[in-house]
């Protein structure tokens, strides 16, 4: 997407800060200490009352009502054609894939009928932890729930991990551009298939969404699950995923199927006038430090003709000039692999 996205959050990693701690409650005399509200519930209401209860209080305009999400793992058969889709989230050690590792992988394989873009048949499932041969610091272990004594000895089912690529025609992470450098770094075989991004491939705020953040769009269709481990994150993508799209009117699984045969481009602005910064920034291009150049990312041709024409007229006055691209088809795109460089004339 070449429309900025900052002010919702969009363009952020996709890795929340570890909570803080909660203080603990000053007692009162000598009362018995209160049941926990969870409890009690429970206690009070049977699973069936307590869905009465919440259709009840959905039915009022004042209220809504979260469930906590139950992972689908057996869909209505295929009626056509399927594309093989696997979702994929890690937990590391920290952000930097060039020194941090891998300390749980999660694949959810599931099929994607291309009429309809719904899930359908059964959903195959690998979730491993393993050990990254380097201390879990406590602000990960506070994220993740994962601690050095979990993942001591530890390692990934390769073959297991293999049996769930073999055939894949899409890999999808909710971040792409952080999960994929991790994972071909520890298994090459994600190397040689083509990904899309449910954080950057869907434009979410024309979706109507605030936050593209995973947590938020799962609490925009009523659900709530217990996020950073990756194999409830991945069971709350497909969830996600599966929905209609109310501008769009396709499914999530639909719109990254399409992304992941497109090619996108990286243009950068060379020999942009100092004058245009504010201009390029309010368009939604990045500054690269390390180039010195303006940048975006653009989805397809139809986007980077637009793209140069607007460039042309608008930041160079209409006199020649020349950009450069880095062309990102799907098995490129996210990874730290560089694409193919080339020069247009504008």
């Amino acid at each position: 997407m070449n429309d900025p996205q900052l002010d919702f959050g969009f363009e952020g990693p996709v890795v929340p800060l570890a909570p803080t701690a909660k203080g603990k409650a000053k007692a009162r005399g000598k009362s018995a200490a209160p049941k926990p509200v969870a409890s009690a519930l429970a206690a009070a209401a049977p699973a069936a009352d307590a869905e009465s209860l919440a259709r009840q209080l959905e039915a009022h305009p004042d209220f809504r009502v979260l469930r906590r999400l139950q992972p689908c793992l057996q869909f209505a058969p295929a009626q056509g054609p399927v594309r093989h889709v696997v979702l994929l989230d890690t937990e590391t050690t920290g952000l930097d894939a060039s020194r941090e590792k891998i300390i749980e992988l999660a694949l959810v394989r599931v099929e994607v009928d291309i009429e309809t873009g719904r899930p359908c048949g059964a959903v195959q499932v690998y979730d491993g932890l393993e050990d990254p041969g380097m201390p879990i610091s406590a602000e990960i272990e506070a994220l993740t729930g994962i601690s050095n004594d979990m993942v001591r000895g530890q390692r990934l089912d390769e073959t297991r991990v293999a049996e769930l690529l073999a055939g894949a025609d899409l890999i999808v992470a909710h971040n792409a551009a952080f999960d994929r450098p991790f994972v071909e770094a520890r298994l090459p075989a994600f190397a040689q298939l083509p990904w899309a991004c449910s954080f950057a491939d869907i434009d979410w705020r024309t979706e109507g969404q605030s936050s593209a953040k995973l947590e938020n769009l799962a609490l925009s269709h009523g659900w709530f699950y217990d996020a950073h481990r990756a194999e409830m994150d991945c069971h709350a993508l497909l969830a996600v995923l599966g929905q209609t799209l109310p501008k769009s009117q396709q499914t999530g699984l639909a719109r990254l199927m399409l992304a992941g045969t497109q090619t996108s481009y990286r243009l950068q602005a060379t020999a942009a006038p100092f004058d245009a910064k504010d201009l390029l920034k309010a368009r939604g291009y990045r500054w690269n430090a390390e180039q010195r150049v303006w940048q975006t990312l653009l989805s397809d041709e139809a986007a980077l003709q637009a793209e140069c024409d607007w460039l042309r007229s608008t930041v160079y006055g209409g006199r020649a000039a020349r950009v450069q691209l880095e062309t990102l088809h799907a098995g490129i795109k996210y990874s730290a692999r560089a694409g193919e460089v080339s020069q247009r004339q504008l």
